[in-house]
């Protein structure tokens, strides 16, 4: 495992080496512009054989399903007691963004219901706020289970039900928006706390996941202006988070309230709350003092479902897979980029980034919170996120979703937009000024600015 480990920290300096390249055109190692329905399958070019080796053993472990334990599988048992999915490929369809509905218009375990409770400011959890940035539901943890091994009941169900809103345009247009109106069903361990907060979430495309990572904490903190020192009504903050692995506080990147500072960590939470399966960062298995079936259920031969070397092999799989980023050269890109500065989208989807191997790339995200306004609160803090600030989402490779999918992609972090317009005229707080100065544009622009999002 020492070699392994080797291999993962020199991975950069090697693939630079084992191809040739130098930082002018490294870009193309990682990125392509091509829309290819398997492309966030692909590893970056350049890997060596003891590479390649590791991203398939990664990319076993993320793709194969996972059973309970005991079973004579020991490599891949240690599934729940209560679960959502039987593996990671489930949520993220070819590596890509989750689904809102099933084929048979079912509620998509792509969309989990996370859960918290308001703080009572005790000492036990405050110190719990320390470390997780939330204090759990007391009866069914961090998030609901949707799924539960045989004779475990499973914790619930999310039900999805919709308001229609109308939206009117300066030029007599209209358009119907649906509120989402999400509730929990079937809680088989009863009611949930009185303080509970309960926030839905869709599944997010790992495009760009091996670039993330590239990018240095200066080029995104430089982009803060919590204060709006520029008096233009956008401020964004960085969410500094309690790193499980370092043991201090760190710069968030990763999930939607930018919560989790390393990508390794988000491997393992996601492991736990997804699967249920246990990581030397999240050892134990999410059943409460409330469920019994789940405590009582059978164990694995060890006490770590995914051992360190399996998680590492999954985040090295995830670091290396091939991002795709829109060609820049087109008309298209041009005049819809164009519009995109004038509406100042582009102060918080930020275009460019210099990668700590010298290219630019373009996730369109300042990986910033901002304060998206009331009607996308969801009622819940995240260490430094309130209830009402999300980290900006990044845009490349969803023009990808419908090449995966066959469905155009659900936008927003609880899915409820059905397109980048409907997900425009969601924009509140910071980017109220940006949504009305869209509605206020000539209805040839606003398509034009909506082909080029479909293209991002």
């Amino acid at each position: 495992m020492k070699f392994i480990k080797k291999i993962i920290l020199f991975k950069s300096l090697a693939a630079i080496f084992c191809t040739g390249l130098f930082a002018s055109n490294l870009e193309s190692t990682y990125i392509s512009n091509e829309k290819n329905s398997k492309l966030l399958l692909k590893p970056i070019d350049g890997l060596s054989n003891n590479q390649t080796d590791i991203f398939i053993l990664g990319r076993s472990f993320f793709n194969i399903p996972w059973v309970k334990a005991p079973s004579v599988t020991t490599a891949r048992d240690g599934l729940g007691p209560l679960f959502n999915a039987n593996s990671c490929i489930s949520c993220h369809p070819n590596n890509g963004r989750g689904e809102l509905f099933t084929k048979e218009n079912l509620t998509s375990r792509a969309l989990i219901a996370r859960l918290s409770i308001n703080s009572d400011n005790s000492f036990e959890n405050k110190e719990i706020l320390k470390k997780k940035g939330f204090i759990p539901e007391p009866v069914y943890g961090e998030q609901l289970a949707i799924n539960g091994n045989f004779g475990v009941p499973f914790e619930g169900n999310i039900k999805i039900d919709f308001e229609d809103i109308e939206v009117k345009f300066p030029d007599g247009e209209t358009i119907i928006l649906q509120k989402p109106k999400y509730s929990l069903e079937n809680l088989n361990y009863g009611k949930l706390h009185k303080n509970s907060v309960v926030s839905y979430r869709i599944a997010q495309s790992l495009n760009g996941m091996a670039l993330i990572d590239l990018i240095e904490n200066e080029e995104i903190l430089k982009n803060q202006d919590i204060n709006d020192t520029n008096n233009d009504g956008i401020k964004g903050k960085a969410n500094f988070v309690y790193s499980p692995i370092s043991e201090k506080y760190e710069l968030g990147k990763y999930t939607w309230k930018a919560s989790v500072a390393k990508l390794k960590e988000q491997v393992a939470f996601a492991a736990s709350n997804d699967i249920g399966l246990t990581t030397a960062i999240e050892p134990n298995k999410k059943c409460t003092s409330f469920q019994k079936e789940c405590l009582e259920a059978p164990k694995a031969k060890d006490k770590i479902d995914l051992p360190d070397d399996r998680l590492e092999a999954i985040t090295y799989y995830l670091k290396n897979l091939k991002t795709y980023s829109a060609n820049k050269n087109t008309k298209e890109y041009k005049d819809g980029f164009s519009i995109f500065e004038e509406l100042n989208c582009s102060k918080c989807h930020i275009s460019s980034f210099k990668t700590k191997l010298g290219f630019e790339i373009s996730p369109f995200s300042d990986f910033l919170l901002h304060d998206m306004g009331e009607d996308l609160s969801d009622g819940r803090v995240e260490f430094n996120a309130n209830k009402k600030e999300w980290r900006t989402a990044p845009l490349w490779g969803l023009t990808l979703h419908e090449k995966i999918t066959k469905n155009r992609a659900r936008l927003l972090h609880d899915g409820r937009a059905k397109n980048f317009e409907e997900a425009i005229l969601w924009h509140g707080g910071e980017a109220t000024q940006s949504r009305e100065a869209y509605m206020s544009l000539e209805k040839a622009k606003r398509e034009k600015l909506i082909k080029f999002l479909e293209e991002l």
